[in-house]
């Protein structure tokens, strides 16, 4: 496996007044913090995060998807991203208030 942990979040931007998306300005600000998180650790780990396009659970957005664990979570802000990094990537342990498990 070329990345141990590798985190997508969702930038997909829709038409207003269509169904809700994550937005591309909201979710490149969470990429951006995921990255600059991750780049001041030194983690035993590989991890990767990016963006992708729609995760089909936009209602429950802004999404990030960590793989190979597929877990989602969903409402994620940029405050939340020391919590999922030090407990899901280090720690091993599901951000439960933030888990989004059906659609």
């Amino acid at each position: 496996m070329i990345y141990d942990k590798h985190i997508f979040i969702c930038t997909n931007q829709r038409v207003p007044g269509t169904r809700p998306s994550c937005g591309e300005q909201e979710g490149l600000a969470l990429v951006q913090e995921f990255k600059r998180q991750l780049n001041h650790k030194k983690l035993p780990i590989s991890v990767r995060a990016q963006k992708c396009g729609c995760l089909d659970v936009c209602e429950k957005g802004p999404m990030v998807a960590i793989y190979p664990d597929a877990v989602f979570y969903g409402g994620v802000q940029v405050k939340d991203i020391q919590e999922i990094i030090e407990s899901h990537i280090e720690g091993q342990q599901i951000v439960s208030r933030l888990e989004v498990k059906e659609k």
